[in-house]
């Protein structure tokens, strides 16, 4: 299996030509352009509140199906109809039943803005008297959501808060002082949005007589500039607010409209610039809002109940962790406004609690040494709660219910491999997504007690390619690193393997804090890129570091503020022990990743030196300096208070150990990664006097996607693999 060098660019090209060309073969074009290996996916159901029904976007209309049968009922709306209707275009993106389903709100004409937020046209349909109207014609607005009595419509326009009453048809501006790149009102900043996942930044009360609302002043924020190149005289210059590690961020507070009075009070919290405010959540009551107040380390959290009249704030809960506390939407008032339901790691593993509305804990409602992963809901009918848990082992993930009042648990979805559930309006029923590393997902419909009522999707086809192409089996494996912890691996062994023979390996990962690559799961496009490079000779291998997810909160956390250090030393000993079996060739073993997996692929090249011949980076971090306030600062802090733990675990600072051959790749539209930690690795390499490839890829934001930006991609790193492996 060993390339005599002679013969090195002939093999290349035949290699190469037969993978492309073969019909029998996995080829990049029907990989990345064609999309031929590309699995039936069923979208997300829109349950409606039988419970029993759903409504599908299906071209131009709204269909209505029974779940049980998978029939269709009904023509819930048909867009084509209203073409030219109130500026409408006759077609729509997405749409939400209100109102007890009387009204559709429409989405249009959407353009995004960064990964979550985008501009869009809105339209409200009402079913019953079959009239149209748009929600605002003076430009395109942000989120608009409808109040609880769907009287009133909130939006947001430059960086104001609107509200729309329905009924007499006036619009009341409720802020003024919004300015691009300075304030912004109901909407969240870019590291907000980014780090904690949400856009949108405004809440109605639950009897909708009050608009709750976040204010972001950053004026003080400094400025990033990305270079857009669109065929003009002049570059395109897209200018944001993007605080990075230590530097200030913008200054949040919260603040509750009256509808009634026409006043806007601000939550009265203790002046802190440095505070967070990732969530607000209105209670049961609606006097009642719930702030959550996240200090800048990140471990020291406090619920506020605020009230809505005055702002005055008293606290509900105060928990603190000696690494950090990671933010989620799992808190959940029960409808008794007696307490609510809460998540922690409090115990070593992430457990969902009871809580009554003084902040008393009254019972642990899942126990044990497994992570829930996901809280899904309360059926407030039988007092039961649905989560999503790590399995039997910390590959798998099920679906369970717990009983609130009697503590029994039942697991759902026993099926080895990886659960995920959708379940209905009153849980009646769910939809289940099953998939191995080995077989794409299934879609299946359950009943209550988890029995199967039918399938949707078996993706049987998708066996069929994998016997026609001849795809090799994903296998797991676990190995002890040098410390004497046990870590988690699988293999995809090449296309007529045989032991006698010594492979080149070629390592992925991505590695970030919780993140999980090596489970029961099925890979997706990457699946099929690892089975290309094994019908090419390659043995795939994937490890979980320390760091990862679905091991307790000290395996995940044990990285912290020396993000990257363990990591990198699981990973070398990882490609120490491949090396060491005797079908592969230690003298060959390369490395590839993505964001916080280029980050890590770049360290293994340097720190593994002797281990490593070849590593990929595609958008990696190279100095942690260089990244976002949130997202660094929760696992390392900030430069001054740990000064040793950026410096040592940066890969911009060891580019004089490169001995292997390195592609860096960026996109040079990236608002998460900066194309400026690309730009600078390779700035310092050049100082080195060391060479190595890069590929850059204009107008591309983190994904590299868009014109056959991935297929492009992926030739290249193919190529790269088989010229430097």
């Amino acid at each position: 299996m060993k390339f005599p060098k002679l013969s090195l660019l002939i093999s290349i090209t035949v290699l190469l030509t037969f993978s492309l060309s073969s019909q029998d073969s996995i080829s990049l074009e029907g990989l990345w352009k064609d999309y031929s290996y590309a699995y039936n996916r069923v979208p997300g159901f829109t349950f409606m509140a039988d419970g029993k029904h759903y409504s599908r976007k299906e071209d131009d209309q709204i269909v209505k199906y029974d779940l049980t049968t998978g029939s269709m009922v009904d023509v819930i709306w048909d867009s084509s109809k209203y073409k030219d209707v109130a500026g409408f275009d006759g077609q729509f993106g997405s749409y939400e039943l209100v109102d007890n389903e009387s009204k559709l709100f429409i989405t249009d004409n959407v353009k995004s803005l960064y990964r979550r937020s985008y501009f869009a046209d809105y339209y409200l349909f009402d079913l019953e008297s079959k009239q149209l109207t748009q929600v605002y014609d003076k430009g395109q607005i942000q989120y608009a959501t409808l109040s609880p009595t769907a009287e009133q419509v909130a939006f947001v326009f430059q960086n104001n808060v609107y509200i729309k009453d329905l009924k007499s048809n006036t619009i009341t501006q409720i802020t003024f002082d919004g300015k691009s790149n300075a304030i912004i009102n109901g909407a969240a900043d870019w590291v907000y949005e980014e780090e904690f996942a949400f856009a949108k930044a405004f809440f109605w009360n639950t009897d909708g007589t009050s608009l709750a609302y976040m204010k972001f002043d950053e004026t003080a924020v400094k400025e990033f500039t990305m270079t857009l190149h669109y065929d003009k005289m002049y570059p395109v210059y897209q200018t944001f607010k993007y605080p990075k590690v230590g530097e200030q961020n913008a200054t949040v507070s919260a603040h509750i409209y009256n509808l009634a009075k026409k006043q806007t009070v601000k939550v009265d919290l203790a002046e802190d610039p440095e505070m967070y405010i990732p969530r607000l959540k209105w209670t049961e009551d609606p006097d009642e809002l719930c702030v959550f107040h996240l200090n800048r380390h990140q471990n020291d959290l406090t619920l506020y109940l605020a009230n809505r009249k005055k702002g005055k704030v008293k606290a509900l809960l105060n928990e603190t962790n000696k690494y950090f506390i990671d933010i989620t939407d799992d808190l959940t008032f029960t409808k008794d406004g007696e307490g609510f339901i809460w998540t922690s790691e409090k115990s070593g593993y992430n457990h969902i609690y009871l809580y009554d509305m003084k902040g008393n804990e009254v019972k642990a409602l899942t126990t044990g040494n497994t992570d829930v992963v996901a809280y899904q809901g309360m059926d407030v009918s039988n007092g039961d709660i649905y989560y999503r848990s790590i399995g039997d082992t910390a590959l798998e993930k099920k679906v369970y219910r717990v009983n609130i009042e009697s503590g029994q648990k039942t697991c759902l979805t026993p099926m080895k491999g990886t659960n995920s559930a959708q379940f209905s309006s009153t849980y009646d029923y769910f939809v289940n997504t099953l998939s191995t590393i080995n077989t794409a997902p299934t879609y299946t419909v359950h009943d209550r007690q988890g029995e199967v009522v039918r399938v949707i999707e078996d993706n049987a086809e998708m066996s069929k390619i994998q016997s026609s192409v001849g795809t090799q089996p994903a296998e797991f494996f676990t190995f002890t690193q040098s410390t004497g912890v046990e870590l988690n691996g699988y293999m995809i062994k090449p296309k007529n393997f045989d032991e006698s023979n010594e492979y080149p390996v070629f390592m992925f990962l991505y590695g970030g804090p919780g993140s999980q690559q090596v489970t029961d799961a099925w890979k997706g496009q990457n699946y099929w890129w690892f089975q290309h490079l094994a019908s090419l000779g390659y043995l795939i291998a994937v490890v979980d570091n320390r760091g990862t997810g679905g091991r307790g909160e000290e395996f995940k956390k044990m990285t912290y503020m020396q993000l990257g250090k363990y990591e990198t030393e699981d990973q070398i000993d990882a490609a120490r022990y491949l090396g060491g079996l005797k079908y592969t060739d230690a003298s060959r073993i390369g490395i590839f990743g993505w964001s916080y997996g280029g980050y890590m692929s770049s360290l293994c090249l340097l720190k593994g030196n002797d281990v490593f011949k070849a590593a990929i980076a595609v958008a990696p971090v190279t100095n942690w300096k260089w990244y976002d306030s949130i997202y660094t600062e929760r696992y390392m802090r900030t430069y001054s208070e740990n000064k040793d733990g950026f410096d040592d675990n940066s890969p911009i600072h060891f580019v004089d150990r490169l001995k292997g051959n390195y592609l860096l790749i960026h996109g040079m539209a990236d608002d998460n990664v900066h194309f400026q930690n690309t730009a600078e690795m390779a700035n310092a390499l050049i100082g080195a006097n060391k060479q190595f490839d890069t590929y850059f890829y204009t107008n591309r934001n983190h994904g590299i996607y868009g014109d056959n930006a991935r297929l492009h991609l992926y030739t290249k790193m193919t190529e790269f693999v088989l010229e430097k492996l």
